[in-house]
């Protein structure tokens, strides 16, 4: 069943902060204390020759995998690497703070933790971190009618009693009100230099239909037919029956990281300033071995430090407002979403070769990282799943090695291999952009989803060339991403 979150500001009082703030420290010392548990057994479970012979016996098939990954999982059982486990051993910690961290919430501090044990064992993560001083910002029940609680407009969880700032004017929050609860959520943000608590409330089921208050309108709604998206690095091509596009994505963060590079720099400038004994004379850091190096703060530094912070929470809330915008806009072309199959963490990370370029000068090992942490895309393709999902539909990703969108000649059925400085496609004349033309060929993808649907690329060109020239158009003369090459 679906759920959905709606967060609401709650009205604090200092000693009520206070209190708080002293939770979200007991509840980060409650997860590094299990990450330091739970390492040692972990250590020891993959110094065993039968779980690293395991390991290496998988050959990627779920069929002959089967009965492999049924001894492993009984070796991690048997280690105590289970989410089972952890709550056992949370449940002797969270005894001795009983009287701030309930049972319930001290059970989801663990599986926490254990999600980050999955990702390791399934090949998506390199390593389980502590948790570092400020990093701990969420604390959750499981329930509503335990530990964490809603009711009456207040939030009661151990002795606190706090009241919550709801709008019952506003449709939306009034709609969700009428809504099961399934369970609640504190979290703190640093805005403007100081802790501001909030709660999200988790309901079940699919979020109340957002309407227009003056005219009575559904503002969101879910369209009819086939929607095409390639996504890239920092841009996405849309095409759909009603309209094609090639858009920035979250085009509005970027003002805010020019500001962030100057304030970087001037926490550079104060760090050396503060703490030469650390940095050799060519200004790069001394190296202590196994000693951790001991940075000395200065106030100014301290002050830089917040403003970024700051910086940080304003570029998340403005890429998460832009994602859910275009997400919107994206649903209500249609109900049928492709999209190539993307590994976004795989652009992230550095080219591990050293290469020269024809002038004998080293290429960068640098790829995407920083355009995909200021852009997001895997997040807005979260967004896009999670609204269709409301419908009972969900996003569809075709095969990129079968398909191969970039390289396709619908009219020939042939298959280019095409350089990524080549922005535009030449068919006998017809100029199109090539990230609308990918799109284009993805939104008429097969149902085999690995093969395009030629008959469909036929019927639908005309409409798509005609929406692809207004789109033209619209960019040119404009100042645009040179990857779109308008």
């Amino acid at each position: 069943m679906a759920n959905f979150i709606v967060e609401f500001p709650l009205k604090t009082e200092k000693y009520q902060e206070d209190i708080l703030d002293n939770r979200f420290k007991i509840g980060r010392q409650i997860y590094n204390s299990l990450v330091n548990v739970t390492q040692k057994r972990y250590k020891e479970m993959i110094k065993t020759k039968k779980y690293r012979t395991l390991l290496s016996s998988l050959a990627g098939n779920k069929e002959s995998d089967k009965e492999i990954w049924k001894q492993i999982n009984d070796i991690r059982k048997q280690y105590g690497m289970s989410e089972y486990s952890f709550h056992e051993d949370v449940k002797q910690m969270q005894k001795h703070f009983k009287e701030n961290i309930d049972s319930f919430t001290a059970q989801k501090i663990a599986t926490e933790l254990w999600k980050s044990y999955d990702k390791l064992f399934y090949g998506n993560g390199k390593k389980v971190y502590y948790k570092r001083y400020g990093e701990f910002n969420s604390l959750e029940g499981k329930s509503n009618s335990t530990g964490i609680r809603f009711k009456d407009d207040m939030i009661l969880w151990n002795g606190l009693e706090i009241p919550v700032i709801i709008d019952y004017d506003n449709y939306y929050e009034y709609q969700a009100m009428q809504s099961q609860i399934c369970y609640n959520r504190i979290v703190r943000k640093y805005v403007r230099n100081k802790y501001k608590y909030y709660v999200q409330i988790v309901f079940k089921g699919n979020p109340p239909v957002k309407v227009n208050t003056e005219t009575g309108e559904i503002k969101h709604y879910i369209g009819d037919g086939d929607v095409g998206l390639d996504i890239g690095t920092r841009t996405i091509a849309i095409s759909s029956q009603s309209d094609v596009k090639i858009l920035e994505l979250a085009d509005k963060v970027q003002n805010i990281e020019n500001q962030k590079q100057k304030l970087l720099r001037k926490m550079d400038r104060s760090r050396r300033a503060t703490n030469p004994d650390n940095y050799n004379e060519d200004g790069t850091i001394k190296k202590q071995g196994n000693k951790k190096v001991i940075w000395n703060k200065s106030n100014h530094y301290i002050k830089y430090q917040n403003k970024l912070k700051e910086l940080y929470r304003k570029q998340a809330d403005i890429r998460k407002c832009q994602h859910e915008c275009l997400a919107n806009y994206i649903v209500s072309l249609g109900n049928k979403v492709y999209v190539e199959k993307m590994n976004f963490a795989g652009l992230q990370k550095r080219a591990k070769n050293t290469e020269k370029n024809d002038k004998d000068r080293y290429k960068r090992k640098k790829r995407f990282g920083k355009s995909l942490a200021n852009k997001a895309p895997s997040m807005l393709l979260a967004i896009i799943d999670r609204k269709l999902g409301y419908y009972g539909e969900k996003l569809i990703e075709i095969n990129t090695f079968e398909a191969k969108a970039s390289q396709f000649n619908h009219f020939d059925g042939t298959y280019i291999k095409k350089s990524l400085s080549q922005r535009w496609n030449d068919f006998n004349g017809i100029k199109i952009q090539r990230d609308l033309y990918s799109a284009f060929l993805i939104m008429n993808i097969s149902n085999d989803l690995k093969s395009f649907d030629v008959n469909k690329c036929n019927k639908r060109f005309e409409n798509f060339y005609r929406l692809h020239n207004i789109e033209v158009d619209r960019l040119t003369g404009k100042k645009n991403l040179s990857s779109i090459a308008i």
